[in-house]
């Protein structure tokens, strides 16, 4: 994967652009010798929203499980003081 400072970044953001939205490259960018986000394409963006959507829905089947039985929403309210 390829790394680049925030200043280099600046310097040819069009190209940078360009990588990872035509030649599927990621780009990390780095920040004081440290890596603080990533440039990725679209198409990655959407398989990380599904994986982040199933491991969501994975949570709330478990927590509705645990739970047992449904609580009425008027009480929910009453008890956070709505």
């Amino acid at each position: 994967m390829k790394r680049l400072s925030a200043s280099e970044l600046r310097e040819d953001l069009a190209s940078a652009v360009n990588q990872v939205a035509f030649g599927g490259e990621r780009i990390v960018i780095r920040r004081n010798r440290k890596d603080v986000a990533v440039l990725v394409s679209m198409e990655d963006l959407a398989v990380l929203r599904a994986l982040e959507d199933r491991a969501d829905r994975r949570a709330a089947r478990r927590a509705k499980a645990e739970q047992g039985e449904n609580i009425p929403w008027a009480d929910v309210k009453r008890e956070l003081g709505l």
